[in-house]
């Protein structure tokens, strides 16, 4: 049913402002950057290599803390204790404090001086200017994304399907991969698909833990200050049009699950 006659004109006017405010920014950028300058950047090994690694490090960050992100979702669905609404907060902290200040923190927590670096260099691996190190810094402002949508798509699932499949014997265990997971994945999926697509566009916490090697947004920040904005705008309009493809894919991709599994 289509209720686009009921809605008011003025907030149809204010929507449209809106829009205007995040295309036309957009839309300049690509209008100021001519296909020459595309064809040129597409060629780049330096701009190629970041977007691989970007995209590379993002996608095994996300499927790596993906591992504990999940259950700490369902139990955060599930369970009923004193300090859960400081958990919760806990969670959503990464998104609230300055990005600059969460690459300090994970700067701190990963660096020589550290147990996690102490452990880390008797293996001859310093995370600090490594693929891990920006994983990392990755991982740590976007889970909260994961943790939310998970959260929320277990909290939909009815409990009295968990519990009836436990009278019967189901171990909670098998009663997690086989009724809570599936009946949830809609969510989780698309918390994944936001974890990754936030670690792509991070720059604060990164630069800080690992200038090099370097992911594109730090690729982009450094044509800028060496070259100008000349230099800096084909790199940015690349790196939107790459996302935008694994963002689409994958976004299709969830829909065809979600449809194959109705």
């Amino acid at each position: 049913m289509n209720n686009s006659k009921n809605t008011p004109l003025i907030f149809t006017l204010l929507g449209g402002l809106i829009l205007v405010f995040i295309l036309g920014p957009l839309i300049g950028m690509f209008l100021e950057t001519t296909p020459l300058q595309l064809f040129e950047t597409a060629k780049d090994r330096e701009v190629t290599d970041s977007i691989w690694l970007t995209l590379r490090v993002s996608f095994l960050s996300t499927l790596f803390f993906a591992i504990g992100a999940i259950p700490l979702s369902y139990f955060l669905a599930r369970t009923k204790f004193r300090f859960k609404r400081l958990i919760n907060g806990i969670v959503d902290l990464p998104v609230i404090i300055p990005h600059s200040a969460a690459g300090i923190a994970i700067l701190g927590f990963i660096s020589r001086d550290s147990a996690l670096g102490q452990v880390a260099s008797s293996f001859g691996l310093n995370f600090v200017g490594h693929p891990i190190g920006i994983g990392l810094a990755m991982a740590f402002v976007s889970i909260p994304f994961l943790i939310n949508a998970a959260r929320d798509g277990f909290e939909n699932v009815p409990v009295r399907l968990e519990k009836t499949a436990l009278n019967l014997g189901a171990s909670p265990v098998r009663v997690f991969f086989t009724i809570s997971l599936p009946l949830a994945w809609k969510n989780i999926l698309s918390g994944l698909i936001m974890m990754f697509a936030r670690g792509l566009s991070e720059f604060g916490a990164v630069v800080i833990v690992a200038y090099h090697p370097m992911i594109t947004p730090v690729l982009i920040y450094e044509r800028f200050g060496a070259f100008g904005l000349k230099y800096a705008r084909p790199v940015s309009v690349v790196f939107i049009l790459v996302c935008l493809v694994f963002f689409v894919f994958l976004r299709t991709l969830s829909k065809d699950k979600n449809s194959s599994n109705a």
